[in-house]
């Protein structure tokens, strides 16, 4: 297979078991009701089971660089990111104070999870994909410290507690085992129990982020927003992928690491921002609009942006 084949090979189930979430929630199969225990199911177990499966016993992040340096790097991606569609959000068209805030909180925070982790599983291995937890723990800091602070504005709050999930504490937790070596002392039935579990995981994370969209499609509306939507498509997916993949090339870190910044280049706006902008004064059409927007053209450039990141990096 070519490495075009091969990316296409690893992103299209993303996209087409997302596509199932949306049938599923079309003919009902997957009620609204369902998704909150379901998404407590994958944050307090499935996820926390995938993470200790990806870290205990990865000989990768034994290496002291390989844990301190991957969350600077997450943080200050996402930092990036903001303060670059901060600065285009006026091109945007958006008049609006809330909206150019909301514009610049959405584009800048990347899909970090629910997309590059199978892609990870797919074209990497197991150690680019603890490498990946890891990076994603400084990503998260940032969209409850300087990514709220954005969205909303003067006199905008850090929200330190939301840092505190099973996720976070099953990453903390894993690190110190695996670093400890105790991985073997950890029964082979609870190993293989939680590779189980962890299996489960991002399937059914993207079959609801799949609903999730279908949702807010059957409301959406681009009246007004398309050029808000295209800004963010040429911020999102071209101008951040060029210095993400820059930082990827020239950064002096592991290999894995190296991968994991490429993947994230690829990646567009997260679905996540929306519902910040629905819970702290944002302006949810143009959280939507900037989704819907990227989320539809990452179609196209997220195998463009893996394959040619892949290539010039070196990954």
């Amino acid at each position: 297979m070519t490495e075009l084949q091969n990316v296409l090979a690893a992103v299209l189930p993303v996209f087409f078991i997302a596509g199932l979430g949306g049938l599923l929630r079309r003919v009902d199969w997957l009620s609204k009701e369902a998704d909150q225990s379901l998404l407590s199911i994958v944050i307090n177990l499935l996820s926390p089971c995938l993470i200790l499966d990806a870290i205990l016993h990865n000989e990768t992040l034994r290496e002291p660089a390989n844990v301190l340096l991957p969350p600077l790097v997450g943080f200050g991606t996402l930092a990036l990111g903001l303060v670059v569609a901060r600065l285009v959000a006026p091109a945007a068209g958006l008049t609006d104070a809330r909206a150019a805030r909301t514009f610049a909180t959405v584009t800048g925070i990347y899909n970090y999870g629910f997309v590059p982790v199978p892609l990870a599983m797919m074209l990497f291995n197991r150690d680019t994909v603890g490498v990946l937890f890891v990076h994603n723990l400084g990503v998260e800091i940032g969209i409850w410290t300087i990514g709220l602070l954005v969205l909303e504005g003067a006199g905008g709050r850090v929200e330190w507690r939301k840092l505190v999930n099973a996720p976070l504490v099953a990453i903390v937790v894993a690190l110190v085992l695996n670093f400890a070596g105790a991985g073997p002392r950890v029964p082979a039935f609870v190993l293989k129990s939680a590779a189980m579990l962890g299996q489960c995981a991002i399937p059914m994370c993207i079959l609801l982020v799949g609903a999730t969209m279908y949702d807010e499609l059957r409301g959406f509306t681009s009246a007004g927003g398309l050029r808000a939507m295209s800004v963010a498509c040429v911020v999102r997916l071209g101008l951040l992928p060029l210095a993400f993949i820059a930082v990827a090339k020239y950064l002096p870190c592991s290999v894995e690491l190296k991968r994991v910044i490429v993947l994230q280049a690829a990646m567009p706006a997260a679905i996540f921002p929306i519902v910040m902008a629905k819970h702290y004064g944002g302006d949810t059409a143009t959280a939507l609009r900037v989704v819907i927007g990227t989320s539809a053209a990452g179609f196209v450039t997220i195998p463009f942006w893996i394959q040619v990141g892949r290539k010039l990096v070196g990954v």
